[in-house]
Formats: C-alpha cells, structure tokens, sequence
C-alpha cells in the first residue's frame, strides 16, 4: 500500500481545479523580480509597502551603526533563558513611547503574534467574536483557544457584532472581538473608531486588532489606522508586524503592563522558541526610529493606490480596497493565472492567489504597492491592468 496515495491525489486534484502551488523560481534584484527567463519584472507582490527593503542608501547608514556586540545572526536561545539580548528592551521600550501605552512585547513573526496571544488570554469563560476576514494566523489561534466559544460575524457588519455583544456580553466573563485594520485579501478596512464605541457600551469587552498591514503605512506618524483613528490606548491588544513596512522580520503587540507580564508566562509562541536575531531587532528599531519622518513616503502611496484603484475600476471589475493592498477578482482560478501571466509579460510580477486562501469563486490577482513607485511606472501599471484584465476575461494570452 502506498502510505503517500493520498497526497497524490490530492494534488492531482489541486491541479485540476487551477489552484496547485509551486515556489516560484525567480531572483529578487533590489525593486525587480528576474524570471529564469531573464525577463526583469516590477516586483508588485511583495509587502515592502514604503520601498525601504529596497533603500540601500539607509542599509548602508545601518550597517554603519553596528558594532561587534551588535552584530549577532542568532541570540542562540528563547528569551527566558539566555537568549533576552538588550536590544529587544530598547525595541519594546521605544514602542511602548511612540504608542504612549505602558509596555510592548515582541514575537517571532505575526503567526506567532496572533497565534499565541489568544490561547493564552482565553478560557471556558472567553467568548472570541472575529470578523469573518481575519488571516489564518488569527483562526488558528481562536482554535487553539478552546474551550473558548468562538463566533465569526460577517466581515465587517458591525449590525451583526453589535447583536451579538447584546447577546452574549451577559454570559461571558470576558468578550474579545477580533479584527484587522487593513485586511490582507480585500484592502479594505475595519471601523475601529465604531469599535471602539460598542466596546465602550459593553462590559467586560477586550478589543484586539491585527494591523500588519497598516503598521508604517498610516497615521500621522506610521504606527497605523488606530493612530489615524485617535484610539491606540482603547485597543487592548494592538499586534502589529516589521515583516511589512518596516522590512525586517518579527511583530509586536503594545498593550498595559500586566498583559504583557501575562504574556511572558502564557503565550507558548513566545515562551517556546527561539528569540529573533538580534542583529534583525537592531534594524527594526533604526527602522522605527525614523517611522515619522516618512510622510511623504506614505502620502504617495496613497495617491498611486487611489490611481490603481481607478484603474481596476475601469476595467469593470470590482475594486473592493481602500488601501495599497488592491485585489483584481477574476471568479475563478484559470482567470487569475491568466491575468498575472499577462501582467508579468507587462513587466509586473504580480501573483494568483487562489483557494483556500480565499474562498472559492474569489480568486484574484493582489498587487501590493510600494511607495517607491515612479509616476512613470504607476502609469504603465494602470495600463496593463486594462489591457491584462480585458485579455484574462475573454480568455486570451496577450
């Protein structure tokens, strides 16, 4: 009997239905993807939001700054034994001062954020109320929540929330509604100043809001939509990601003092791993450290997202996004590859995303646009997505 039959199929079912993954074979050259083919292509699929992954004049300021002590590629252990190097202090005490909250605590990454926070705050007495969009991170740790009940309203129906805190605030000791800022698929976003208003009109609610994909990118100083919206110090539980705009690597969550003590002794994906490189803290706290002084950066970006928009609007096609992350839904899975086919032969390496990742009839093309693009180069893109996504629809490669 072949042990393996069924992971066989599976694939050959993933292949039928247009939605096999493979790992893309390309190089990556500053702001541009390079196909085994050699053709040279603008990289619009990565989450480099501000272009400061790309910035070799500010790595080379970085690398400037570091010193023997410094320039360590592993701290060699979790930080509850011999891996707490004083860089990740410096990091969580200057988060903690840009937010004005108490305390901060950092993770590996945002899985291991949202992941690990939420069983570990949760309980028999927890009800866990998340928007139907929330990433895999998020629903994989509400699971690992249980015995918590867990209840998911339509995305951003806030009418459906409200019912269900009426409903329930009563029975549970603790209420924690879960949401993103920027979500990830759509580029939409939540109401967290509607948020934070039913928080206020009922008890014994905790608010816990994922901004990776805000973090850098908005608010008058980058830290995100709760700075934009006036509301950091009513988010109990505010994770935010360096992965993305700030271009490193780990997450964060600020939040008070003893929730972050709580955490140290709770969340098994803090407690259980090994702590980042501190050389990777010390840039994201260079990177943050100059978070404020990139207006500009984050105010062009918002006016080649509002291009692109428009762009995919005019194309027909439903643009659901009020953010820099820009979905072109196509339905179905054949679609998707198609247009991101014909946007690389455009010279934009854009990818399909494809169930699971979103459900079924919602696949799409996602561009994510970075801050560094040309006047030039954001107008060729609004052209290729008209022309792209006219060819994907009937069918043709162009």
């Amino acid at each position: 009997m072949d042990n393996y039959q069924f992971m066989s199929d599976k694939l050959r079912t993933l292949e039928a239905q247009g939605n096999l993954r493979r790992l893309p074979q390309v190089r990556f050259e500053g702001r541009y993807a390079l196909s085994p083919e050699g053709r040279r292509m603008l990289n619009l699929s990565s989450n480099d939001y501000l272009g400061l992954a790309a910035d070799e004049e500010l790595r080379s300021e970085f690398l400037a700054t570091l010193g023997s002590a410094t320039f360590r590629p592993t701290s060699s252990s979790s930080r509850l034994l011999t891996g707490n190097w004083p860089v990740y202090d410096e990091l969580e005490a200057e988060l903690a001062r840009l937010y004005g909250r108490e305390a901060a605590l950092t993770f590996g990454s945002g899985y291991h954020a949202n992941a690990g926070i939420l069983p570990a705050v949760a309980d028999a007495r927890t009800l866990i109320l998340a928007d139907k969009l929330v990433h895999a991170s998020l629903i994989d740790g509400i699971r690992l929540a249980a015995p918590a009940r867990a209840i998911r309203y339509r995305h951003n129906d806030l009418g459906q929330l409200e019912r269900l805190l009426d409903e329930y605030c009563a029975t549970y000791e603790r209420v924690i509604v879960v949401t993103e800022s920027v979500f990830s698929m759509d580029g939409d976003r939540a109401d967290l100043s509607a948020l934070v208003d039913l928080k206020r009109r009922h008890a014994g609610v905790l608010l816990y809001v994922d901004e990776a994909h805000a973090f850098g990118v908005y608010g008058p100083t980058g830290l995100g939509c709760a700075e934009q919206a006036g509301c950091v110090g009513e988010i109990d539980f505010l994770v935010g990601t360096f992965g993305k705009a700030a271009a490193s690597a780990g997450a964060f969550v600020v939040c008070d003092e003893v929730v972050r003590r709580y955490l140290v002794n709770r969340a098994r994906t803090f407690i259980f791993t090994t702590a980042l490189p501190p050389v990777c803290a010390a840039w994201t706290l260079f990177v943050v450290r100059r978070l404020a002084a990139l207006g500009e950066r984050r105010s062009r970006l918002q006016r080649i997202s509002n291009e692109v928009c428009r762009a995919v609007a005019d194309a027909g096609l439903a643009c659901p996004s009020q953010s820099h992350i820009v979905p072109v839904i196509t339905g179905d899975s054949p679609a998707a590859v198609r247009l991101a086919d014909a946007m690389q032969e455009h010279g934009f390496y854009v990818l399909p995303v494809r169930p699971p990742t979103v459900p079924q009839g919602a696949s799409r093309v996602r561009l994510s646009l970075t801050a560094d693009l040309t006047p030039e180069e954001a107008g060729r893109l609004a052209l290729a997505l008209r022309q792209s996504c006219a060819a994907a629809a009937s069918g043709v490669r162009q």
